[in-house]
């Protein structure tokens, strides 16, 4: 198999099992290890200075992307909270003043807009992208949920009763499957305790790509992985974008982006592959 293509998947129509739910404990530990590695990911690639705009995902605000931001302001970026409050879903108004923070910022730089989304923030990122991709540069997505059964989540029960959704047209669910017209990249892990693994795997295109870490969905913002591949998407030139490539790190970068598709005993006792 071609080493960038997609994982061979099926839909996924159930939530992670408790292994994987209990697995998500390890978040607390990702932030301890993101602010660890900090010296680490100094060398992590620079930014040219153009906006980017951070979704927090289903419950959260943006006092949960101020790590990440802080990190992408320190790699060069100009990073923006999204200043929507809490992420409870598609609410009246929200789409909208998102796109016209997009439209601010973009006239504000004079430079498209990056997007990264995190979780339920990675579905309002890839949708914004469709709608303006002539005001976007890159979008990325960690642990999304824009493909399988919505209901392939744990965190269902959460959405319907934040959002006073009880359903999800089917028809609007279907639209969230097609892949963005700009550079995309889907971050997920297959240890992800809330979001089925196969609802994150993108299709992949000319334009669109996978990137598998080993993360808690909880955590996946803050860890050290995930962050690092963040700033390598986003530094590439624009108009110049290439898939990522795990095998061109070395030394130290190759343990952190090792091989995903090696399991290790714990992999194997616990199913997780």
């Amino acid at each position: 198999m071609p080493r960038h293509a997609a994982p061979a998947v099926t839909a996924a129509d159930s939530a992670p099992g408790i292994v994987r739910l209990a697995l998500e404990l390890r978040a607390s530990w990702e932030l301890g290890a993101a602010l660890a590695a900090m010296a680490f990911l100094r060398g992590a690639p620079n930014g040219d200075g153009h906006p980017v705009l951070v979704f927090p995902g289903l419950g959260a605000g943006d006092l949960t992307t101020v790590v990440m931001r802080r990190f992408l302001c320190e790699r060069g970026y100009s990073a923006h909270a999204w200043q929507q409050g809490l992420n409870v879903g598609p609410r009246p108004g929200v789409l909208e003043a998102c796109v016209a923070r997009v439209r601010q910022l973009r006239a504000e730089h004079g430079r498209r807009v990056s997007l990264v989304g995190w979780s339920l923030g990675g579905v309002y990122a890839r949708e914004i992208a469709k709608m303006l991709p002539g005001d976007i540069r890159v979008v990325v997505m960690l642990g999304a949920p824009f493909s399988g059964s919505p209901k392939a989540t744990n965190a269902w029960r959460v959405y319907q009763l934040v959002s006073g959704e009880k359903e999800i047209d089917a028809a609007r669910f279907a639209a969230l499957k097609v892949t963005p017209g700009v550079p995309t990249t889907s971050i997920f892990s297959r240890t992800d305790g809330v979001v089925a693994w196969q609802c994150s795997v993108e299709r992949e295109t000319a334009q669109s790509e996978n990137i598998e870490v080993h993360a808690s969905h909880i955590g996946m913002g803050l860890n050290p992985t995930a962050l690092y591949a963040i700033a390598d998407r986003l530094a590439q030139p624009e108009g110049q974008w290439r898939r990522f490539d795990r095998e061109a790190h070395t030394g130290i970068k190759k343990l952190l982006f090792r091989d995903p598709q090696r399991a290790t005993w714990l992999n194997t006792v616990f199913g997780l592959y």
